[in-house]
């Protein structure tokens, strides 16, 4: 029976480059002041004895695991894939373990997901906007990791808080709607209640008050296809139908343009202009050519991980006890004009 391989060391390798064990851990270590021809000595070495770092052991003597938790609900939808791909990317790229935890199931099963993050020791966790309770916030954060919130409305101390500005994004759909003439306005929501939704519901309202002009409000089921056929069925079969909506997601507003059209024989936009927001990818197709914003989840993915690692670099020690500062940013979700508004 053959033997088993005997692991191999650090010093090992530090004893076939000929150089001392704290240069092969410099040598490993993203930006360790090390000459480049020793980097190649002991990536030669390493490569030629089967050596890899132990991670998880260095981890732990930095009383650092390098996971990161992404805790999520609506995986599904083209926005948040989106948002997870890019943070994915960046946080592999900073050298750190995503684990994502989905919190669409409201049984025990996220409670015990959570935990294996937290006795895994994640460093931080990154809440996406969504329905993550906000007890799975708390949770994160009692428990010493560092949070960035994504579009939700909490304000831990420690703790960084994305945002978009609603307003802004309100006030150009209510104008473009204006231009094309348009007078009778809603607004198609789900029964999600997030913060970020809720917030361009208000804020079109808001803005069309200010014009001049009601709006109309529907909200049904989740944040999804279906939901905006539902909604385009019950606000277009209304003594007064709208000739503008102003969809909560592209999602939405791709269900409700195909029912308008095939159940309701509604030409877009002519008959009826619409405007979504997120900017997936289904929204530039030929099909929907959508007017839309778009949320700027590269840039969100890229901050959010340069402030953890800044945060990191800094040795701050965030927890509970000793820090209270709070960062926030907050982002302009560009309009992204195409066909489905008159004049766009």
């Amino acid at each position: 029976m053959q033997n088993e391989k005997a692991m191999v060391s650090a010093q090992d390798v530090a004893d076939r480059a000929g150089v001392s064990r704290s240069a092969v851990s410099r040598a490993f270590t993203p930006g360790a002041s090390v000459s480049p021809a020793m980097r190649t000595r002991v990536m030669k070495a390493a490569e030629e004895l089967g050596y890899h770092v132990n991670h998880l052991a260095r981890g732990l003597v930095r009383n650092r695991s390098g996971i990161v938790c992404l805790v999520v609900s609506e995986i599904a939808t083209p926005y948040r894939a989106s948002l997870v791909r890019w943070l994915t990317q960046y946080l592999q790229e900073a050298g750190k373990i995503a684990m994502l935890i989905n919190t669409d199931r409201s049984d025990n099963s996220v409670s015990a997901a959570l935990q294996q993050a937290i006795n895994f020791r994640a460093d931080a966790s990154i809440i996406l906007s969504g329905m993550p309770d906000r007890n799975i916030t708390r949770q994160c954060y009692q428990h010493g990791q560092r949070i960035i919130l994504i579009n939700r409305d909490e304000d831990l101390p420690g703790s960084l808080s994305i945002h978009l500005d609603a307003q802004r994004a309100a006030a150009t759909a209510v104008m473009a709607f204006q231009r094309a003439g348009c007078r009778h306005l809603a607004f198609a929501n789900s029964l999600a209640g997030t913060p970020s939704l809720m917030k361009r519901e208000a804020a079109f309202i808001t803005e069309a008050e200010r014009a001049g002009l009601q709006v109309t409000v529907e909200r049904f089921g989740t944040t999804s296809y279906e939901s905006g056929q539902i909604l385009a069925h019950r606000l277009l079969t209304r003594h007064q139908r709208p000739d503008a909506v102003f969809c909560v997601t592209d999602l939405v507003a791709c269900g409700f343009m195909d029912e308008a059209r095939h159940r309701f024989a509604l030409r877009v936009p002519e008959d009826i202009c619409l405007i979504g927001y997120d900017n997936i990818a289904q929204a530039g197709w030929s099909s929907y050519n959508l007017t839309t914003f778009a949320q700027p989840v590269e840039q969100f993915a890229r901050d959010a991980v340069s402030w953890l690692m800044q945060t990191e670099k800094n040795e701050t020690g965030l927890t509970p006890q000793n820090d209270q500062q709070h960062d926030s940013l907050i982002y302009q979700a560009d309009v992204v004009w195409r066909g489905s508004v008159r004049g766009g």
